[in-house]
């Protein structure tokens, strides 16, 4: 089978999807991984951004454009490792034939199988105004809990100027926001944020934070038929 993925959104957090989906697959051999067409489109226009002003440029159309060339080079699955481009889902799947991985529909999938009762959200501001993990973990009856005004800020601040620039994460900003939403009731938080992944990555934080990264990446492998290293079969086995 063959994985498609539209990249560059942005590109750190696309490189370490395409590191997530080698290192989790379990293979003995380069002939046995997956083949993965990524179409790298830093150039699409900020999702967050339109959300918030439709006067902005609409980046449905680049991301529609991206999803025909990668269909048309024959893949089976497509995924898209930003979270905030979610909110176009239904009206890039109405342009293509083949079937697009929902990165918010499998992590409150996910929660719903671990039996969570309440989450943390961190993610950016137009994934959160746009509500695409709430809408979701309601349909669940899963409670969530999101930052307060100052603390979100912190979360822009940590996607766009820290990890978008490549500078050190900092982690005080990041821990405070943590201590805000456990202490709020939150059994686990979604780094729903695919920037945000790189934190988990650097600072290997523990199973109270859910990478929306890995979950996406043991999906794509499970959707392939591709076998997965048992460390990581949590994210995609029935149950504890």
């Amino acid at each position: 089978m063959k994985l498609g993925i539209i990249g560059g959104l942005g590109p750190l957090a696309t490189a370490y999807y395409y590191e997530l989906l080698t290192k989790m697959s379990d293979v003995h051999c380069d002939q046995e991984h997956l083949e993965i067409l990524i179409h790298s489109h830093p150039q699409i226009p900020d999702r967050t951004e339109y959300i918030f002003n439709h006067n902005k440029e609409n980046p449905v159309h680049d991301l529609i454009n991206t999803a025909q060339k990668l269909q048309d080079q024959g893949v089976d699955y497509l995924t898209i490792p930003c979270t905030t481009a979610h909110y176009f889902y239904k009206e890039i799947s109405q342009t293509i034939h083949i079937p697009i991985i929902h990165l918010v529909n499998e992590v409150c999938e996910y929660l719903d199988r671990k039996s969570i009762q309440c989450v943390g959200i961190m993610a950016t501001s137009g994934t959160i105004i746009a509500e695409l993990f709430q809408k979701e973990l309601d349909k669940r009856g899963i409670k969530y809990i999101i930052p307060n005004e100052t603390l979100q800020k912190d979360v822009m601040y940590l996607i766009y100027k820290n990890i978008k620039c490549g500078i050190p994460i900092e982690m005080e900003r990041f821990d405070n926001i943590s201590q805000y939403l456990f202490n709020k009731g939150a059994e686990i938080i979604i780094l729903g944020c695919t920037e945000l992944s790189l934190i988990k990555k650097e600072k290997h934080l523990n199973k109270k934070y859910l990478d929306v990264l890995e979950l996406l990446s043991a999906v794509a492998l499970s959707k392939c038929h591709m076998n997965i290293k048992e460390e990581y079969c949590y994210l995609i086995d029935e149950g504890d």
